[in-house]
């Protein structure tokens, strides 16, 4: 690379990097809130492209060329034209670079990369054409301000299938709070790149997934509920294509009921999907007519046939009459990527990933401007970038000096002292050092769900053995495991000692201690109804046991506070029987009983308290923020509404900490803080990528 292109690489930065803000100095006060991901430390995405094939006799290369560092995870890519682009002065010294938009969550948020290296011709060797890491130098920037760059007050929000027309980026963002409980954040936002200018082209009170910008620049098209609202889906996402101009927003029309993730083959051609009655996703063809004042739609014709499921379709005006799309077939537990090649007249499918990959999952294909190749991303594997993470920093926007962290595993809890944290595999409960140092070490090989630690006793844990999702019936009990006294030593000997604390097995399930050690709060479904307990700490039930809460509903999830003065739980009670769950609080005595949090009246579900150091505030997970992505571009989430939030038990100043399109969820905090740091984990990355596509996309009938 010349030095007239470091030289400007470097002016660059300056440009679009502010000065970083001091970093905050540590402190006990708040402690730390860690909490969990489905699957997420597992994908491991980068972004991989592949030659389009000029022939149905070309043989597909040997690999993949790998496009991004790997560096946590990167998705959702873009290939931009960068002619037109007035931020990259001399664009002609460019001409020999490929260039790479994308979604990263690197260094703890969520943000917009633009990648420029050289390019590769798709004729060269599989050894030099293998992947852009081994290129001599590449240019990297994110084109928005980072959680550093904004002096306090980071834009901590999940940043979504970003496009860039000129000097115009395009992209989905949840970083504005909606004004009602389980409306989506999601919003559509234009920034000029050389100015910063945003402007949010999505109307207040209405949510928009998956822009896609027209080849001219001129229009938007995206998938929206409108003034409708999510209603709760969690497969597919009911909603609309509504097109609305690219400048400020304007002449917003609806244009196709029923259809998501679309894109432009030219400025009067739509692609999108949806999946139709017969249960199969398919991609359907909209050809629009514009007016002065009025768009309107004159043919929406099905492309591909039941049979099998093909979805998130991308178009290229360099590749004119092919289609890429992400299938599911019935051959194949795996997701792919295949070309429909529509130029003679007939659909002809030709494989891209399969010859290749044929075992991993493949996401969200897109066609470089010339129709060279086809990219994509999938899950790197373990041979390159950043170990496993134990736990890893998330930039929180929380006033107080509280660290925000995933862990990588279920129902996590901090021993009294902080040092250690016990979590769930599903089976399987396990014990690990908080600073990363040990391997995890099982204690408990049953199925245990939640995990809680006595505040007295060293070395107790508290947990529910059998089912985790069961009716009021079935066979649950709570057990306390006693650690051997080894001092963390992780080759010990000696076993655990188990004590069941239930008997009769009805769903007796999350244990949580009293602070003074003597009690514990559960919930069981012993009268018929799942209703909240309290038991003798060592001895359990057969100490005695005094019922807390009452009625024809499921009380459950339960907290109690370090001051000794509430429990918190999860109530249905508003509902019953709706599945909406609310957070309740109640004094051990019964007493005092109110509800915190209201996650909408039509089965919000708001899971998971637990109590702040001093009692004062409440973390949980919820639906608080509607859905941020459609749910089939993303590998399987059963909530992927899940965010973590933060809440005083008065009800005011309720607080989101994350933003993702993932399931986040089971938080707990702890009074010590642990520094904003990633913590390895001391494992060998054998289960990276061991995770599932959408459990919804199975297919387990005949083609129609």
């Amino acid at each position: 690379m010349t030095t007239s292109h470091h030289n400007f690489f470097l002016l660059l930065l300056l440009f679009l990097l502010p000065l970083s803000s001091s970093s905050l100095e540590a402190t006990s006060a708040a402690g730390t809130i860690i909490f969990t991901t489905l699957g997420r430390s597992r994908y491991n995405f980068d972004i991989f492209s592949l030659p389009i094939a000029t022939s149905s006799s070309t043989l597909p290369p040997d690999n993949d060329r790998q496009l991004t560092d790997g560096v946590s995870i990167n998705f959702n890519g873009f290939f931009p034209s960068l002619s037109s682009s007035s931020f990259l002065p001399s664009s002609s010294s460019f001409s020999s670079l490929d260039s790479l938009l994308y979604v990263t969550e690197r260094n703890g948020s969520s943000a917009i990369y633009l990648d420029l290296f050289p390019s590769v011709s798709a004729s060269a060797s599989p050894s030099v054409r293998r992947t852009a890491l081994q290129l001599p130098t590449r240019l990297q920037l994110p084109l928005l301000p980072t959680a550093e760059s904004t002096r306090g007050a980071p834009l901590i929000s999940m940043m979504d299938r970003p496009s860039l027309s000129g000097d115009l980026l395009v992209y989905v963002s949840t970083h504005h709070p909606s004004s009602s409980p389980r409306q989506s954040w999601a919003a559509v936002y234009s920034t000029h790149i050389p100015t910063g200018r945003t402007r949010r082209l999505t109307p207040s009170g209405v949510a928009d997934f998956s822009p896609a910008v027209s080849p001219s620049g001129a229009w938007i098209a995206v998938a929206s509920y409108g003034d409708e609202g999510w209603s709760g889906d969690v497969e597919e996402l009911r909603t609309s294509i509504y097109l609305l101009r690219t400048e400020d927003g304007s002449r917003r029309s609806l244009l196709v009921d029923h259809g998501s993730w679309p894109c432009w083959a030219d400025d009067s051609t739509l692609y999108f999907h949806r999946r139709g009655s017969d249960g199969w996703w398919s991609i359907y063809r909209a050809t629009i007519s514009f007016a002065s004042t009025v768009v309107s739609v004159e043919s929406v014709v099905r492309i591909t046939p039941p049979g099998f499921h093909a979805f998130t379709p991308a178009t290229s005006a360099g590749a004119p009459g092919i289609i890429a799309v992400a299938t599911r077939r019935q051959t194949s537990k795996y997701r792919h990527i295949e070309l429909i090649d529509m130029r003679n007249g007939s659909n002809v499918y030709v494989e891209v990933t399969r010859p290749v990959a044929p075992y991993s999952h493949h996401y969200n294909p897109f066609i470089s401007p010339d129709g060279s190749k086809v990219a994509y991303h999938r899950c790197r594997g373990s041979s390159n970038g950043d170990p496993s993470l134990l736990l890893e920093n998330i930039k929180s926007v929380a006033p107080e000096n509280f660290s925000l962290l995933r862990f990588d595993g279920s129902f996590p809890s901090f021993s009294p002292d902080g040092k250690q944290i016990a979590y769930v595999n599903l089976p399987g409960l396990f014990v690990v050092n908080s600073d990363g140092s040990s391997k995890p070490r099982e204690v408990f090989s049953g199925n245990a769900f939640p995990t809680a630690w006595d505040w007295k006793r060293k070395g107790v844990i508290y947990t529910s053995t059998g089912p985790e999702f069961a009716g009021e019936s079935t066979t649950v009990d709570i057990i306390s495991i006693t650690l051997p006294d080894d001092d963390g030593d992780e080759d010990a000997q000696a076993q655990p000692s188990i004590k069941q604390l239930t008997t009769g097995g009805k769903n007796n399930a999350f244990p949580s201690p009293s602070p003074d050690g003597k009690w514990v709060v559960f919930r069981s479904g012993r009268s018929g109804h799942k209703n909240l307990y309290i038991m003798d700490a060592e001895e359990g039930e057969s100490a005695g046991i005094h019922q807390l809460t009452e009625g024809s509903w499921t009380d459950t999830m339960c907290s109690w506070s370090p001051d000794g003065e509430w429990i918190a739980f999860a109530s249905d009670r508003d509902n019953p029987g709706s599945g909406g769950f609310s957070i309740y609080i109640v004094h051990p005595n019964g007493t005092g009983l109110r509800r915190v949090v209201h996650s909408g009246s039509s089965g919000g579900r708001t899971n998971h308290p637990c109590f702040s150091p001093d009692s004062k505030s409440l973390v949980f997970t919820s639906d608080y923020a509607g859905i941020s992505a459609e749910p089939i571009s993303n590998p399987h989430h059963y909530q992927p509404y899940g965010e973590i939030f933060t809440i005083k038990i008065d009800g005011s100043d309720i607080l989101r900490l994350t933003h993702n399109s993932f399931e986040d969820g089971t938080p707990t905090w702890t009074p010590f803080f642990l520094e904003p740091a990633d913590v390895a984990e001391a494992l060998d990355g054998s289960a990276r990528c061991s995770f599932d596509d959408c459990h919804w996309l199975n297919i387990n009938k005949s083609p129609t």
